[in-house]
């Protein structure tokens, strides 16, 4: 192998590393970012439902639609937010190749080779746009989610959400800072590893050669300081909450509090409006 082909393998796995965009937030003054992040939440959660339980392609059209345009309403750069995309491209290419190589239906190619049939189906085609194009928006919507929201607003926004459960013995704020705090973690864990892989690549280390053996070995000088960073870092903020006398979500205030404006009002009815004529075109579809 050439110095310049481990140069473009050391290139791809750090371009990878940085087109993680979930649980980065991307400050701003939009009309998205300006939003309630309890409203946020709960119409992430409808399209994601949205997404996987409508079957026609003309209602998931007008959902994406729907996307694109808060997309542009949120003034992100199309390109960052579509560079998202490319650490679940695997994800969603098998999926794709089993969806169309493996449904039953009608056929439309087939190839015999030896003993072994492959056969293309209308409905594997289908299926297989369907579930890439699902995926993808799941991506999409939750990336956008993160992208506009501060960590300290998900926090408040998902324990406002959680707080009846406290009446079960469920504790909201807790959950809220752990989830938040995960999420937190992905882009210092993401440059963590970034560091680590360099470190361990000038050091004559080779990563994504072999077997799959070699390369889960090889993983290991990589994935043993990054648990050892990782847990360090989690002691090192737990003494720093502690020693601000942190206990929990009791008697806490807040600077800024959660208040609907009429412009959450108004993107409410504009996504109840989407998602009735979504169904609207499903139950149309269907009768076809």
């Amino acid at each position: 192998m050439t110095s310049g082909e481990k140069f473009n393998i050391i290139k791809s796995d750090m371009d990878m590393l940085k087109d993680i965009t979930l649980g980065q937030y991307v400050p701003g003054d939009s009309i998205i970012h300006r939003m309630d992040p309890r409203i946020k939440i709960l119409l992430t959660f409808i399209l994601a439902i949205g997404f996987f339980v409508i079957q026609s392609p003309l209602s998931l059209g007008l959902l994406t639609l729907f996307l694109l345009i808060i997309t542009f309403l949120s003034r992100i750069p199309t390109g960052y937010v579509l560079k998202g995309l490319k650490p679940v491209v695997m994800l969603v290419s098998v999926v794709v190749f089993f969806n169309i190589f493996f449904s039953k239906g009608e056929i439309l190619w087939e190839y015999t080779l030896y003993i072994l049939t492959i056969t293309i189906t209308k409905e594997g085609l289908i299926t297989a746009g369907l579930m890439a194009s699902r995926l993808i928006l799941l991506v999409l919507s939750t990336s956008l989610l993160t992208l506009t929201t501060s960590p300290i607003s998900l926090t408040d926004a998902i324990e406002n959400l959680l707080s009846p459960f406290n009446r079960i013995g469920i504790p909201s704020h807790e959950i809220a800072m752990m989830m938040t705090i995960a999420l937190r973690f992905i882009p210092v864990l993401i440059e963590e590893t970034d560091k680590i892989l360099k470190a361990q690549r000038s050091r004559g280390a080779v990563f994504g050669r072999g077997n799959i053996f070699t390369m889960a070995k090889s993983l290991l000088p990589v994935l043993v300081p990054l648990f050892v960073y990782a847990f360090k870092h989690a002691e090192d903020l737990a003494i720093a909450m502690e020693s601000r006398c942190y206990r929990g979500g009791v008697g806490r205030t807040r600077l800024k509090e959660l208040k609907i404006q009429p412009m959450d009002l108004v993107s409410v009815i504009l996504s109840g409006i989407i998602m009735g004529l979504s169904i609207f075109l499903e139950m149309y579809s269907s009768r076809l």
